[in-house]
């Protein structure tokens, strides 16, 4: 219904957001990464929506990015993932380590968001794994001011080679998953995940 919204900011809370378009205050549910990029008071926004209808309520969802939106309705593609829980699991963390923690099938990562269990989480990684690409990975917006941890880059540089080198992206996600964390080199995880592929 709507594709976005742009306005004034006209106030902003914990997971909320008020937008003043010509007059009228829409009150959006958004994440923690959207706050982050949210301009101060008075400043314009323009905000990606997502009108969730249900038979007890209508609550309007607000995305900085596009590809934050795109992972929000692929969260609430999930069986049991709803509104409000698939909003606290893009608040839980940036929207790369979330994309690169689907990729790489990273149930532990995905379950520490809030309400999320550990089949909660494989199931999130199960169904999932095959809408989430190294592209979608690629385009993630990093926040503004943000600091990413070593071997997250070197993640992502690893599954690229591995891809480089003929593998296809769920094979590389699954031998990149298994030795992740073991080093901060790309080319030490190229090398970790060879091995393990091979069986050594």
């Amino acid at each position: 219904m709507y594709a976005y919204l742009k306005g004034v900011v006209a106030d902003k809370g914990q997971n909320e957001l008020v937008l003043d378009v010509n007059g009228v205050g829409y009150l959006l549910s958004v994440s923690m990464n959207t706050l982050q990029e949210t301009p101060p008071q008075g400043e314009t926004m323009k905000v990606y929506t997502y009108l969730s209808v249900r038979e007890d309520a209508m609550e309007l969802f607000g995305f900085a990015t596009r590809e934050e939106r795109s992972m929000y309705l692929k969260l609430l593609s999930v069986s049991g993932i709803g509104p409000k829980l698939a909003l606290a699991i893009l608040s839980a963390m940036p929207l790369r380590d979330l994309t690169l923690a689907i990729v790489t099938g990273d149930a532990t990562a995905l379950s520490r968001a809030p309400g999320v269990g550990k089949k909660t989480a494989q199931r999130l990684a199960l169904e999932l794994k095959e809408k989430v690409s190294q592209s979608d990975l690629e385009s993630a917006p990093t926040p503004s001011g943000a600091v990413f941890p070593i071997q997250e880059d070197a993640a992502v540089e690893a599954l690229a080679a591995l891809q480089a080198l003929g593998y296809t992206p769920a094979e590389a996600a699954r031998a990149i998953g298994q030795v992740r964390g073991q080093s901060d080199s790309a080319n030490e995880l190229v090398r970790l995940a060879l091995r393990g592929m091979a069986g050594m």
